[in-house]
């Protein structure tokens, strides 16, 4: 059985990752890493799916341990990706998918630099203000601090493998561009080193 691929997402809020994510997910062909926690949870949130909830202390000596394949800290709480589940879903061939923020997915490189970074953008920068905009859940402060922060993960765009432009009401196709990098990327010689011993006795 050949080892899954891992593919981390990140983009600026209002990119709509989520809903590209859910058309990669409904394929059943991704395994989705949940993130580990210490934020309290909410009333709609469901404990393993929106997220592992632990305690600041759980937390840090998963940290410790060497059990986070990434994590950070936003707002006074921990958020991370815990290393075992993603591990042992690529070790059953799965691919895995991290949506994460651009640090955490800069980390993720350095731990596994065989992981496949993509990086989710707006048409342009009017589009992601109007989308956020038309949210209505936020301040016009708060936009702009989430428009602030745009600035600060596009400067790392170059750190990513690939970049794919989600337009407006196009999230499936921006999901279909994703699944076609897996199936490129499944095909790179340097992940198919068996390919070449099939041909030893003439090559050698």
């Amino acid at each position: 059985m050949k080892k899954g691929l891992l593919f981390v997402i990140s983009g600026p809020s209002g990119t709509g990752k989520g809903t590209v994510m859910k058309h990669l997910l409904e394929t059943g062909e991704y395994f989705y890493s949940v993130s580990a926690t210490t934020r309290a949870p909410r009333p709609e949130d469901k404990e393993g799916v929106t997220y592992y909830f632990v305690t600041r202390e759980q937390f840090e000596e998963k940290i410790a341990a060497g059990e986070m394949l990434e994590y950070a800290q936003y707002s006074g709480n921990y958020y991370g990706t815990p290393k075992s589940a993603v591990e042992k879903a690529l070790a059953e061939g799965k691919n895995v998918i991290l949506e994460i923020e651009t640090l955490g997915a800069l980390q993720v490189r350095e731990k596994m630099p065989e992981a496949v970074l993509i990086f989710i953008l707006p048409p342009d920068i009017e589009t992601l203000r109007a989308r956020l905009e038309g949210r209505g859940t936020e301040t016009a402060e708060v936009i702009d601090l989430r428009m602030a922060q745009v600035k600060r993960e596009v400067a790392l765009l170059s750190r990513y493998d690939y970049a794919i432009v989600n337009e407006n009401g196009k999230a499936l196709e921006a999901a279909e561009e994703i699944m076609l990098i897996a199936h490129t990327e499944r095909l790179l010689t340097k992940r198919n080193p068996e390919l070449a011993k099939n041909f030893e006795e003439y090559i050698s």
